[in-house]
């Protein structure tokens, strides 16, 4: 009697081992390759007050496959991409806390909004003092090189 309870629970377990990888295989989703769940960016920009009718106005642009209305998208999307690299937020504001040269450089203004790397963004820009210009100078040319 003791042979045959072992021998019944032995053979339960093994098929009950080989059911349920089957059953959890069916039941678990598909992983997804990485470039599916990658959203693209998209970004509107939009630039006013650099004294250059070519640069100021409104842009569509769009990473992972660069594209839209932007004229550099390429180079602004590869930028945005070193600035990732270098764990760098290109959208991140000035720290009240830093001190700044007090040079206007300007009066550009910009706004970028949107989505980068899955998370929304809206920023300004300007170019009031040293900190700021370096700023708009970081993320050329998703912001257009407003020298003359």
């Amino acid at each position: 009697m003791l042979r045959r309870l072992v021998l019944t629970a032995t053979a339960s377990a093994a098929a009950l081992a080989a059911a349920l990888p089957a059953a959890g295989a069916a039941a678990s989703p598909l992983p997804l390759p990485v470039s599916l769940l990658e959203r693209p960016d998209r970004l509107t920009v939009i630039v006013s007050g650099t004294g250059n009718t070519r640069t100021d106005g409104r842009y569509e642009l769009e990473c992972r496959p660069a594209g839209g209305t932007h004229p550099s998208a390429e180079s602004a999307c590869r930028r945005l991409e070193e600035l990732a690299r270098e764990q760098r937020d290109p959208f991140a504001p000035v720290p009240q806390t830093r001190m700044c040269t007090q040079q206007f450089g300007g009066p550009a203004t910009a706004r970028v909004t949107g989505t980068w790397h899955g998370r929304q963004v809206d920023a300004t820009f300007n170019r009031s003092n040293g900190c700021e210009i370096s700023r708009w100078r970081t993320l050329q040319p998703v912001l257009p090189d407003t020298r003359p």
